[in-house]
């Protein structure tokens, strides 16, 4: 014979299903658009283990810099730089004692074909592309790091006039990768996974020609009641993240 639950049996249940449900919150990031592909798997792994739910958005850290002075609902951001968050902590737009260095960026000279790339950068002194994409270095730490390596290797005039300027990193990848640029300046996070370059060819650029892109993050204040933005920047000092930002070839 069917049993039924009592009224008041049924109203616990679906109380404690609510407060499961409530336990669980969402924390709005503003990433560096050269973290894209690490981002993703880390917040992946994340909701897996609290239940909080990223909501990511990927850009320009210049630009990311504007919208959170002028109010963005952003509740910790993760950029490419070092000097555009500590701008914001002493502007107090963040927690006090929440920066902190997720990750050391790599610079890598990238073509989509095959071979066109060697893994000393001859082709670019060489100088028979049509075009060479790099990121806006007013907005993008790795554009800059891009003119710096120019500089180092007294190629700016040569390259000048074949320069392809993305807005962002993501958008400079996408240049060389549709072949509207036959190489660009991209992060190596974007072409790179597990000790190998995932497609096209690469030359790693060394670290001794340009400034080290130190890439931190911060808790803002719109996040510092967030129970899940807190989780969050716990969560990337975990060893299971630093594996993960490992893997994409950054250092820590």
């Amino acid at each position: 014979m069917m049993r039924r639950f009592p009224d008041a049996l049924l109203a616990l249940c679906a109380g404690l299903a609510c407060a499961g449900t409530a336990l669980a919150d969402q924390v709005q990031v503003a990433v560096a658009a050269n973290f894209t592909a690490p981002m993703q798997a880390i917040a992946a792994d994340f909701e897996k283990a609290t239940g909080h739910r990223v909501v990511a958005s990927y850009g320009a850290t210049g630009q990311f810099y504007a919208q959170i002075q002028n109010g963005a609902p952003f509740e910790m951001f993760l950029a490419a730089d070092d000097s555009t968050p500590a701008k914001l902590e002493k502007e107090g737009l963040s927690v006090a004692g929440s920066r902190f260095t997720y990750a050391i960026g790599a610079l890598a000279l990238w073509s989509a074909k095959d071979g066109y790339v060697d893994n000393q950068g001859a082709v670019l002194k060489a100088n028979q592309f049509q075009h060479l994409a790099i990121a806006n270095p007013k907005a993008a730490p790795y554009g800059l790091a891009a003119t710096q390596v120019l500089a180092k290797l007294n190629l700016n005039q040569a390259v000048a006039p074949k320069l392809v300027e993305g807005q962002n990193i993501a958008q400079t990848l996408q240049f060389v990768s549709s072949g509207n640029a036959e190489l660009g300046f991209v992060a190596l996070s974007q072409v790179y996974k597990d000790g190998k370059i995932t497609s096209g060819s690469a030359w790693l650029v060394p670290a001794e020609l340009h400034e080290p892109i130190r890439q931190d993050a911060l808790l803002l204040n719109k996040g510092k009641d967030n129970p899940a933005a807190k989780a969050l920047l716990d969560y990337l000092h975990s060893a299971q993240a630093a594996a993960l930002i490992k893997s994409y070839g950054y250092q820590l």
